[in-house]
């Protein structure tokens, strides 16, 4: 015996494969026809094109096809009918418009469609056995859209000062706008604000990169249309000017000539004063023939009637000769090299004043040798000076240091120019009349005499 708890569980069982059964009946059974339904070829229209409502799987029973424009059927919405077996089938009613026509199989066709054929359509099928069935239809029309157009309502915004709105036109029924600037979607910024359509872009405090170029997108599901690109004049500057040369020294009789630049749109008046004082109304200053006086503080001043901003950049400028301020005009590098110069030349004077010194100190200790035995004067007289002229027939003196450099020179010959030289005899043998071992003092060469 089967439990208790077992009976719900063969009963939902049992259920579940009747329904396969009946759904597998249904799905492969040739007996059960399908449904008649109204499909619109396109799904979606362009005003001007043709649509057709077509009516799928007609019955085969079927008596009279009545289309009625709307969902009531009512005899004043009725467009046309088609009664099958008659010799004039067809006939229309208060709603037609002359651009529809009905076929046998109960499709109807809309020719030259307008957005005023938009909406439900409503088709009756009478049946032979005087059965009524209704089906609905839907027709999408949609405008052929025109190329969009962008306007502002400033023409020319001054930077950091003015917003802009820019409008896509013209304004048509499920549209789509898109905007673009420099040909990308719009960047996330908290300065630019959407409409709820998109079809109104506000720029707030607008700069000089929001200029664009901008562009804006129409589309709906049958077409798509894209503006011209506008572009945004944004009123802005001057900047900061600069001069230019970079020289501010001068020779006279030199032509000074000063270009003064600044940035802005659109481009400013520029003038020029020399130590406060107005000098002309040029973008380009060109003095010849400058004097000492052309020198001092050079200001250029700009200013835009369209923003009502002004700037000013000043440059002080020296007329000299070239032998006074003007001649110290070189480069910081050309300086460190004469510095460099001149240290090098101070180490190398440097070092040859010692090794001088060294040679002369060295050759003034020899010369003091040869004056340790001093020269008696001639009586009567003083200590000869060293810069008296020697007397006539004798040798200039020759300094006792240079002879002792020479070896082959009897020095003592210098001394005495009367006493007998001495042969010049062999190194290691003994003067002639000199005994072996005696002295070559000349005061003893008498005494060694046999």
């Amino acid at each position: 015996m089967e439990p208790p708890s077992a009976t719900p569980r063969r009963r939902l069982i049992h259920w579940q494969g009747s329904l396969l059964t009946v759904s597998l009946l249904i799905f492969w059974s040739p007996s059960i026809t399908a449904q008649p339904t109204i499909e619109s070829v396109p799904f979606n229209a362009a005003e001007g094109n043709d649509v057709l409502l077509l009516l799928r799987n007609p019955p085969t029973d079927t008596l009279i096809y009545i289309w009625y424009k709307g969902e009531s059927r009512d005899h004043n919405n009725k467009i046309a009918s088609y009664l099958t077996g008659a010799t004039q089938p067809n006939a229309t009613g208060p709603a037609h418009s002359g651009r529809e026509t009905i076929y046998p199989n109960g499709s109807l066709l809309f020719q030259n469609v307008t957005l005023e054929d938009t909406g439900i359509y409503t088709l009756q099928i009478t049946k032979t056995n005087g059965d009524n069935e209704a089906l609905a239809g839907q027709i999408r029309v949609h405008p052929e859209l025109p190329k969009p157009f962008i306007t502002s309502n400033s023409s020319n915004p001054v930077e950091d000062q003015d917003s802009v709105t820019l409008t896509c036109d013209p304004e048509t029924q499920n549209t789509t706008y898109q905007w673009l600037i420099n040909h990308q979607s719009l960047p996330d910024r908290a300065r630019l604000e959407l409409s709820t359509d998109n079809r109104i872009l506000t720029i707030h405090n607008v700069t000089r990169n929001d200029k664009g170029p901008y562009e804006c997108e129409t589309w709906n599901p049958v077409n798509a249309r894209r503006s011209d690109p506008f572009i945004l004049n944004v009123l802005y500057g001057p900047d900061t000017p600069t001069i230019s040369p970079s020289d501010w020294h001068y020779p006279p009789g030199a032509n000074l000539t000063l270009s003064c630049n600044a940035t802005s749109n659109p481009p400013a008046q520029y003038s020029w004063l020399i130590n406060g004082n107005y000098l002309q109304s040029t973008q380009v200053l060109f003095i010849p023939n400058v004097t000492v006086s052309d020198g001092g503080n050079y200001t250029c001043h700009v200013h835009s009637n369209a923003t009502g901003l002004s700037r000013t950049t000043v440059k002080t400028i020296t007329v000299s000769d070239d032998g006074s301020e003007g001649a110290w005009n070189i480069s910081a590098g050309a300086i460190t090299g004469i510095v460099t110069a001149i240290l090098v030349g101070m180490a190398v004077v440097t070092t040859l004043g010692c090794f001088l010194l060294t040679r002369t100190r060295g050759a003034s200790g020899q010369s003091d040798l040869g004056h340790q035995q001093p020269l008696t004067s001639t009586p009567g007289h003083g200590q000869s000076d060293s810069s008296a002229s020697p007397a006539p027939g004798m040798a200039p003196a020759v300094p006792i240091y240079e002879q002792l450099l020479k070896p082959d020179t009897n020095i003592y010959c210098q001394l005495h120019p009367k006493a007998e030289v001495a042969p010049q005899l062999p190194p290691g043998t003994a003067p002639y009349g000199l005994r072996r071992g005696a002295t070559s003092d000349p005061k003893s060469w008498g005494k060694g005499r046999s």
